[in-house]
């Protein structure tokens, strides 16, 4: 008897997508499975949000940087694909907190701006007297008496008071979500904090004594803590494409509709054809998804989550035309504060090898929740107001010699109170509903590169296992 061929198709061809493509393809390999994989996107490129410009010497990311080097996936992926050796590791140097029109280092030992190192913290200028005696109260108040979902800057301000929180930790926190700490989940953003809290009663004494390495991404001073390839993070989109010399790619096409059809799932496309699958992974955000399953009456709940946009904004300069703040890779912006931009990076000290010599670059960030409409302004509206900006805060002293201006429409999902429980429920109807669907990506479980790769991996392993545990349906395959 011919072993059946599975049809696989995958939904998305940002990283998400690649990563499952990818892992399909090689479990199939390695479990001798016959596999037929198709990947669909929409746009005219693969890559999703990941976009590197070349212009003038300069390696531009258009969408993400990097992604954390202390989360292992991306450089197992790279060594699997033999690219390791073009892994970049980002230069060390502080990050700064813009608080009015003031820079302030933040202080040694803190994590994720909670402190650690009393000398560093009871020195520092970003915080008053008053505002440093409320945040040790943390020593003595009680642990939370309960352990539910809550948001974040509940739990933040009722450990530290709202001076510290304002000043120091909402604008770090707001730097990796670009959202409202007082709508965020703290069980689907940071659940190792009340955990810690927990264990310890004192979140500052909990931290310290474990050393929680993966709150130190703002803590760079000895080493840096992001990775990129060389020539940009479309190294890695590029490299996979190639790599999925076995899968059939679709550009330009669209998902519109979603049926099942006994044990598989039909899809029609915009193009006015259809195709039956034995498996589906959807690598979409929630926003993209919701119109294809809730004609069906799934996916629902997941109407709850928002999402921001958000821009960035690339102006080099010739060097010397920005005075150096001592040791400063980049700066984030406290809400209380007047300012458009939200963060802003030195990327010729981030990245000194993918600069050329004579030359320096910035790149800031707008958008956050509250705050989206000015990613709609015109390109040069958005970057007068940039220059702004950075003019109060830095020296600068000449004009840019360029600038590029990046918008990603509805980015960033917020995990707001209750994110976990949605997620899973909306996960639990779908494996009722249609058992050879799976989805995956930055809505879910962790946006950042490294986790959109393990849940693309994670995708494909469930599919894999599913055809490898589950007899052939000849009634599924005579569609």
């Amino acid at each position: 008897m011919t072993e059946h061929t599975h049809k696989v198709i995958v939904v998305g061809g940002g990283i998400t997508g690649l990563s499952a493509a990818y892992y399909l393809q090689k479990q199939a390999i390695e479990q001798g499975l016959e596999i037929e994989i198709t990947l669909i996107e929409v746009a005219h490129r693969l890559g999703g949000n990941i976009q590197t410009l070349h212009k003038d010497g300069f390696v531009i990311e258009r969408g993400p940087d990097s992604f954390v080097s202390r989360k292992n996936s991306i450089q197992q992926l790279a060594k699997e694909l033999e690219i390791e050796d073009r892994l970049v590791q980002s230069a060390p140097g502080k990050t700064y907190v813009a608080v009015e029109n003031n820079l302030y280092p933040i202080p040694v030992g803190s994590v994720m701006g909670v402190p650690t190192n009393f000398g560093s913290f009871l020195t520092s200028g970003i915080s008053s007297w008053f505002g440093k005696a409320r945040a040790l109260g943390d020593f003595v108040l009680p642990a939370s008496t309960t352990v539910e979902d809550q948001p974040l800057g509940k739990f933040l301000r009722r450990r530290f008071g709202n001076e510290l929180v304002e000043n120091l930790i909402e604008p770090l926190f707001s730097g990796v979500f670009a959202g409202d700490i007082d709508r965020l989940s703290l069980t689907a953003t940071f659940p190792e904090l009340l955990k810690t809290e927990q264990q310890h009663r004192s979140l500052i004494r909990g931290l310290k004594k474990n050393r929680i390495s993966d709150y130190r991404a703002f803590n760079t001073e000895k080493k840096g803590m992001f990775q990129t390839f060389e020539g940009g993070l479309e190294t890695l989109v590029r490299t996979l494409e190639v790599e999925l010399e076995n899968c059939t790619i679709l550009k330009g096409v669209k998902v519109e509709k979603l049926e099942r059809q006994n044990d598989q799932a039909k899809l029609r496309l915009n193009n006015g054809a259809t195709i039956t699958a034995d498996g589906v992974i959807f690598a979409l955000p929630h926003v993209k998804l919701l119109p294809i399953f809730e004609p069906l009456g799934l996916l629902r709940g997941l109407k709850e989550m928002p999402s921001t946009s958000i821009a960035t904004v690339s102006i080099a300069f010739p060097e010397g035309a920005v005075k150096p703040v001592q040791d400063c890779m980049g700066f984030v912006v406290a809400r209380n504060s007047d300012f458009t931009i939200t963060a802003c990076s030195a990327a010729h000290l981030k990245w000194p090898s993918l600069t050329p010599p004579g030359k320096t670059m910035y790149r800031s960030f707008i958008g956050r929740v509250g705050d989206e409409a000015v990613v709609e302004l015109s390109d040069q509206e958005i970057v007068k107001a940039v220059l702004e900006d950075l003019h109060k805060l830095l020296d600068i002293q000449a004009n840019p010699e360029f600038t590029v201006v990046s918008r990603m429409k509805e980015a960033m999902p917020q995990y707001i109170v209750g994110h976990v429980e949605r997620v899973a429920l909306a996960k639990k109807e779908l494996l009722e509903a249609l058992p050879m669907v799976q989805i995956a990506g930055g809505s879910f479980e962790g946006f950042g590169l490294p986790a959109c790769v393990d849940q693309g991996k994670a995708a494909a392993n469930q599919l894999i296992e599913r055809f490898t545990a589950e007899p052939f349906s000849m009634e599924g395959n005579s569609q």
